[in-house]
C-alpha cells in the first residue's frame, strides 16, 4: 500500500511513521523543509512541496497512491486546497482532518473520502480516561460500538469467562486476554512474558492483572463501567 500524509506537524508525522513501521511505503510531504528533515529517515521518501502547487504535487506522483491523508491542521486555507488539489488530480481515497465543524463540512462538500476530528477524539479519550481509569485503549470502529482494552480487576478475578457472565449480563464479546506470564531468564533472573490469546475460550480464567480486549456498544458498555466504579 502505498500512502500519502500531507503536512508533518505532531498528528502527520506520528501517522506517517506508525503506517511505515505497519509496513506501508508512505510518501511524507510538508513545505517546511525542517519537518521534512526530522522525519525522513522513518518514511519511504520525504519531500518538501507547496501542496498549492499543481506543478510540484504532480511530481511527486501523488495520482498513484492508495491513500492520501492532509493531516494539516494550522491552516484550514492550505488544508482545503490540498484536498481539492488531491479530487483534481484523480487520486481515489483523501483522508482530511478537520478542527472545527465548518471545516469538516467544508471538506465533505469538495470530495474528503474520510474526515477525522482529532480534538473531538481527543477530548473523548481524554474524559474516557478520568471517567474510566481502567480503560487502557478504547477504538471506535463504527458509530456507537467500540473496541475496548480494559483491566476488569479483582471484581472477576479467578473466574471463568463463562463465569464471568459479561456476555450475558453485558452484551459485550471478550475477543482476547493479554497476560504477564513468569517465567526465569537464562542469567536466572526472575521476569514476565506477554502472551495473548486471541481465541479465548469460555473456561480461561480472567486473572487481576490481565488486559481484557472486549467489542460491543457504548451503551453496554456504559453499563459495564458503572459497575467497575464501584470497586
Amino acid at each position: 500500500m502505498i500512502v500519502t500524509v500531507i503536512g508533518l506537524g505532531t498528528f502527520g508525522a506520528k501517522t506517517a511513521t506508525r503506517l511505515f513501521e505497519k509496513g506501508a511505503e508512505v510518501i511524507a510531504i510538508d513545505y517546511n523543509p525542517e519537518l521534512v528533515e526530522k522525519i525522513k529517515d522513518r518514511v519511504t521518501h520525504a519531500t518538501c512541496v507547496d501542496v498549492t502547487d499543481e506543478k510540484a504535487v504532480r511530481a511527486t506522483n501523488i495520482s498513484d497512491v492508495d491513500v492520501a491523508i492532509v493531516a494539516i491542521g494550522d491552516n484550514i486555507e492550505m488544508s482545503i486546497l490540498a484536498v481539492a488539489m488531491l479530487r483534481s488530480l484523480g487520486v481515489g481515497k483523501i483522508i482530511a482532518r478537520a478542527t472545527n465543524k465548518l471545516h469538516e463540512h467544508v471538506l465533505s462538500e469538495i470530495g474528503a473520502s474520510e474526515i477525522i476530528k482529532v480534538e473531538e477524539e481527543m477530548g473523548e479519550i481524554v474524559a474516557s480516561k478520568i471517567v474510566a481509569p481502567y480503560v487502557l485503549q478504547r477504538y471506535n470502529f463504527a458509530a456507537g460500538y467500540s473496541i475496548v482494552e480494559l483491566k476488569l480487576g479483582k471484581k472477576y478475578e479467578g473466574k471463568t469467562l463463562v463465569e464471568s457472565q459479561i456476555r450475558q449480563n453485558y452484551s459485550l464479546n471478550i475477543v482476547a486476554l493479554q497476560k504477564r506470564v513468569p517465567f526465569i531468564t537464562e542469567e536466572g533472573k526472575s521476569s514476565f512474558r506477554v502472551e495473548i490469546n486471541d481465541s479465548p475460550l469460555p473456561m480461561d480464567i480472567i486473572e487481576s492483572d490481565d488486559i481484557v480486549v472486549l467489542v460491543g456498544s457504548d451503551v453496554n458498555f456504559n453499563e459495564l463501567f458503572a459497575v467497575l466504579a464501584e470497586n
